[in-house]
C-alpha cells in the first residue's frame, strides 16, 4: 500500500522571486530569510513532522545561492536532493524534472509559502477517498489573486481556475493553497518538450478525464510570503507564535525573545518578542524591538530604535537612527539619525545619509 512506502516530497522553488524584489536582486527566494533562518527550513520543518525526509528541490535561479545555504540539509533533519531546470519549465515541468528521483505518492509544495498543516490527515483522506491528487485548499476573503479550486459536496474538484482575470466572475472564495498530494505514476501525463502550468493544464486535464481528484481545506495557518509586506508579516505572525512549526529561531530564550552571541551594552533593551542575530553588537541605550528581527552580525548604535523592523545579516544601524515596520536587505549602512518608515524595503548594500528620512 501506499502508505507503507518512503515519503517523498517535491518542493517547487523556480520562480525568480520578481513579487519580492528588490530583496531577490541579491538572493535566492528559496533562501531569503525568516527569523534568521531560510524560508525552505520552515517547509522542511514541516515535512519532518509528518515523516518526509527525502525532499527534492526543482530550481533554476540563483542555484549557487541555494547550496550554499542549504546543502544537504542534514542539519535541518531531511536528505536534500537538486534538480536544476537549464531554462525555467513552469510549476509542472518543475515536478515532471523531478519525476526519476520519486516514486509512490509525492507531497509536491509551491516553494513560497509559510503553513502548518497536517500533512497526515491530508494523506489520510487522500487514501481513504482513493484520490489520486489531492489539493490544499484555503478560503480567503479576496481569492482574486489566487488559483480558485471549486468542489463537490464531498470535496471532489469540479474545476480549477488559476487567477481569474479581472472581468472573470468570482464563483467561490476557496483557493490552491499550494500544497498537493500526487500520484507519481501520473506525471508521466505532463509533457517534457514545453514549459507546463500544473495549475493551468495538468489539474484541470485530470479533472476532465474523470481521474479521482479531492480537495482538502482544515483550518491552519496560511501565508503567501510572495510580497514584501506578507514577508514582514510573516515573521511577525513567527514571532508571536501563530505558525504551528516545530521550528524555534536561533539563539537563546530570553524574556521572550531569542539572542545569540552578541555583545549588549548594560543600557540597551531588547523588547519581546524579537530575534538577535549572532555576532550583533547593540550599543549603549538603543532598543530592539518589539516585533524586530536583526540578522547576524548586525550593529545597532547608541540610542537607535528598531521596531517591528527585518533586517538581514550585517546591517549597521548609526547613533540615533530609528527603523520602523521596514524591511532591511544584507549589508545596509543607515546614517545616524536616519528615520526608515514603514514599509519601507531597502536592497542589499544600499546606503541610507545621516539624517534622511524614507518613507513608502
Amino acid at each position: 500500500m501506499a502508505s507503507k512506502q518512503a515519503l517523498q516530497a517535491v518542493i517547487l522553488a523556480g520562480g525568480q522571486g520578481t513579487r519580492l524584489r528588490p530583496l531577490t536582486l541579491s538572493r535566492a527566494k528559496p533562501v531569503v530569510p525568516l527569523l534568521n533562518r531560510p524560508i525552505l527550513a520552515y517547509q522542511f520543518a514541516l515535512l519532518k513532522a509528518h515523516g518526509v525526509s527525502d525532499v527534492v528541490l526543482a530550481c533554476s535561479y540563483r542555484v549557487a545561492d541555494v547550496r550554499a545555504a542549504l546543502g544537504d540539509a542534514e542539519q535541518l533533519g531531511v536528505r536534500l536532493r537538486y534538480v536544476v531546470e537549464d531554462e525555467p519549465l513552469g510549476t509542472g515541468g518543475g515536478v515532471r524534472n523531478a519525476s526519476d528521483l520519486v516514486s509512490g505518492t509525492l507531497f509536491v509544495l509551491n516553494g513560497d509559502i509559510l503553513t502548518d498543516p497536517n500533512l497526515t490527515e491530508m494523506r489520510r483522506l487522500h487514501e481513504t477517498r482513493g484520490s489520486r491528487t489531492t489539493i490544499y485548499l484555503q478560503q480567503v476573503p479576496d481569492p482574486s489573486q489566487y488559483g480558485l479550486v471549486e468542489t463537490g459536496p464531498d470535496g471532489r474538484l469540479k474545476a480549477f481556475r488559476e487567477k481569474p482575470a479581472a472581468d472573470e466572475k468570482i464563483t467561490t472564495n476557496t483557493v490552491n493553497a499550494g500544497i498537493y498530494l500526487i500520484d507519481a505514476e501520473l506525471l508521466s501525463r505532463i509533457p517534457q518538450s514545453r514549459p507546463i502550468s500544473i495549475e493551468r493544464e495538468f489539474f484541470p486535464a485530470l479533472i476532465a478525464e474523470g481521474i479521482p481528484c479531492y480537495g482538502w481545506c482544515p483550518t491552519a495557518y496560511w501565508r503567501d510570503i510572495g510580497n514584501p509586506a506578507a514577508y514582514r508579516a510573516a515573521q511577525i505572525d513567527l514571532l508571536h507564535g501563530r505558525v504551528g512549526l516545530p521550528l524555534s529561531p536561533l539563539g537563546k530564550y530570553v524574556d521572550g525573545s531569542w539572542i545569540g552571541e552578541a555583545s549588549v551594552a548594560r543600557e540597551a533593551r531588547i523588547i519581546a518578542p524579537s530575534v538577535v542575530g549572532a555576532g550583533t553588537t547593540l550599543g549603549p541605550r538603543c532598543r530592539v524591538g518589539p516585533g524586530a528581527v536583526v540578522g547576524d552580525g548586525g550593529h545597532i548604535g547608541s540610542d537607535a530604535r528598531v521596531e517591528g523592523a527585518i533586517l538581514w545579516e550585517r546591517v549597521d544601524v548609526g547613533p540615533g537612527a530609528i527603523l520602523q515596520d521596514c524591511v532591511i536587505g544584507a549589508d545596509v549602512k543607515i546614517g545616524a539619525h536616519a528615520r526608515v518608515g514603514p514599509d519601507v524595503i531597502l536592497e542589499s548594500g544600499a546606503v541610507v545619509p545621516e539624517g534622511a528620512t524614507l518613507t513608502r
